[in-house]
């Protein structure tokens, strides 16, 4: 169980703060159950789910230690670029990736698409609308864990990770 004050990744959501642990009484069986009260760190929202929910992936955030980490291993990452005439397919291989919830496949993730807008730029093609929305929306989730494990802000992450690979 997690506690008050803890950072968690929740879901598609994001880091969540853990704010408050909550009993709630159903009005109906007069059982009563825990819930989280979440508050998510880059959305001004509060999520409430219970504490035993099966159906929402959670999961400690990062620690410093294993984000630094992460970030030392991103030169070795191969971003090998997906290509689909689908739409769907792209689509479903990109949410693969999201739903795996990892650091490192969203790293990879990154990589992969960031590969492809640049061949597509040499061949002066055009950079697809879904290649740009799961990209940008890994960039959110990996520098939004990333910021909170290394306790800086999500803007400063790109520069974080630049000065560190840079020694």
């Amino acid at each position: 169980m997690y506690q008050v004050g803890e950072k968690i990744l929740y879901g598609n959501t994001g880091v969540c703060q853990v704010k408050e642990i909550r009993e709630v009484t159903d009005s109906k069986t007069k059982r009563s159950r825990l819930y989280y009260v979440l508050q998510p760190l880059y959305q001004s929202c509060t999520i409430s789910i219970p504490v035993d929910n099966d159906k929402v992936y959670m999961r400690p955030i990062l620690t410093r230690e294993e984000a630094d980490r992460l970030i030392d291993r991103i030169p070795q990452v191969q971003g090998e670029a997906y290509h689909s005439r689908a739409v769907r397919d792209l689509s479903e291989h990109y949410a693969a990736a999201l739903r795996t919830h990892d650091c490192g496949d969203l790293v990879e993730l990154t990589k992969s698409i960031y590969t492809k807008k640049q061949d597509l730029a040499r061949k002066k093609k055009k950079f697809g609308a879904v290649d740009e929305r799961f990209m940008k929306r890994a960039e959110e989730l990996l520098f939004g864990e990333l910021a909170a494990a290394l306790e800086i802000d999500r803007e400063e992450v790109q520069d974080y990770i630049s000065n560190r690979l840079k020694t």
